[in-house]
C-alpha cells in the first residue's frame, strides 16, 4: 500500500500562507491515511525504550556519549557527533521529549540521512534543530548583534548538502513563525510529520515550522552530540506508507560491520 497524494492538491497548496499551508497538507496526508486504515494499521512504536540503546548505532562518537539511566537518554554533548537508527525510514511521524541541561546547549535531530559525517563531524541530512535559548547570547556576530531569537525555536534545514526550500525562509533554512522552546532543564516536545521530502513541525504542541523539496525522501535518523549535555525521552515513531522514494533520492544504505576472526596460523 502507498500514500500517494494527488499532484493537483498538492500545487493547490503552494500559493497558500505558511499556516495555510500547514493545515492542507496535514489535511491531505492524514486523509489518505485513513482511508487505508482498512488495509495497515498505523500506530507509534519506540525508537527508544527507555531501557538501553537497542535500534541505535554509534557513528563517530564514543561509549561514554550516550547512556541509559532512569528511563532516559542520556547525552554528554562530547565529541561532537551522531549515532543512528539501525535501518532507514521514509515517511513517518515522530514525536520526541527533550531538554538541555546547560546554558546554550545544542543538538538535534537528522531526518532522511546517509550518516556519513563530514569535516564538521555531522552528516548530510534534514536536521530538526534543538537549541537551548541562552545559545544566541553566547555566540554573538562578530559585529557584537546576536543571532535571530527565532533560531532556536526549532529551524529546519538540509544540512551537509542536502538541499530543501524553507517555508518560513531564513536564507536557505526555515525558521519558526513562534518561540515556543523552553530553557534549560524545562522538557520541550517536537512533534514533525515527515512525508515525501516535507515536514511540519510542531513544537510543544503547535505546528510552526515548515520545509518541503528536500533532495533524499529516505535515510537514516540521526540524534545529535554536540557540545554539552541533553537529556531525551519518549522518541516514539508512527510509520506511514510509502511514497515518492526511489534510488534517486535515498540516502546508500551503509553495509553492517562484521567481525571477523582471524584463523590461528598452521
Amino acid at each position: 500500500m502507498e500514500l500517494v497524494l494527488p499532484s493537483h492538491l498538492i500545487q493547490q497548496t503552494r500559493h497558500l500562507n505558511f499556516r495555510q499551508q500547514c493545515y492542507g497538507a496535514l489535511v491531505l496526508i492524514l486523509g489518505c491515511v485513513c482511508q487505508n486504515l482498512q488495509a495497515q494499521e498505523l500506530a507509534f512504536r519506540d525508537l527508544f525504550n527507555g531501557k538501553d540503546l537497542t535500534g541505535w548505532i554509534d557513528v563517530n562518537t564514543s561509549p561514554e556519549t550516550w547512556s541509559v539511566k532512569d528511563g532516559l537518554l542520556i547525552c554528554t554533548g562530547q565529541p561532537i557527533g551522531v549515532m543512528r537508527t539501525d535501518r532507514q525510514y521514509e515517511n513517518f511521524i515522530i514525536e520526541v521529549e527533550w531538554r538541555h541541561m546547560e546554558p546554550g546547549g545544542n543538538s538535534g535531530m537528522f531526518l532522511w540521512s546517509d550518516a556519513k559525517p563530514e569535516g564538521n563531524r555531522l552528516p548530510r541530512g534534514m536536521e530538526v534543530q534543538m537549541l537551548e535559548l541562552d545559545w544566541v547570547n553566547q555566540h554573538k556576530r562578530r559585529d557584537g548583534t546576536l543571532p535571530p531569537i527565532a533560531y532556536v525555536h526549532g529551524e529546519l534545514f538540509g544540512a551537509g548538502g542536502m538541499t530543501a526550500v524553507p517555508d518560513n525562509p531564513r536564507g536557505s533554512r526555515s525558521k519558526s513563525l513562534e518561540n515556543r522552546c523552553k530553557g534549560v532543564g524545562q522538557w520541550n516536545r517536537y512533534v514533525f510529520v515527515a512525508v515525501d521530502g516535507m515536514v511540519k513541525l510542531s513544537v510543544n504542541g503547535k505546528f510552526v515550522n515548515g520545509i518541503r523539496d528536500a533532495s533524499y525522501k529516505k535515510g537514516y535518523i540521526c540524534l545529535e552530540s554536540e557540545g554539552k549535555a541533553i537529556h531525551f525521552r519518549k522518541i516514539r515513531i508512527m510509520e506511514l506508507p510509502k511514497g515518492l522514494a526511489d534510488a534517486s533520492n535515498t540516502a546508500p544504505l551503509i553495509k553492517p560491520i562484521r567481525n571477523v576472526v582471524a584463523e590461528p596460523n598452521k
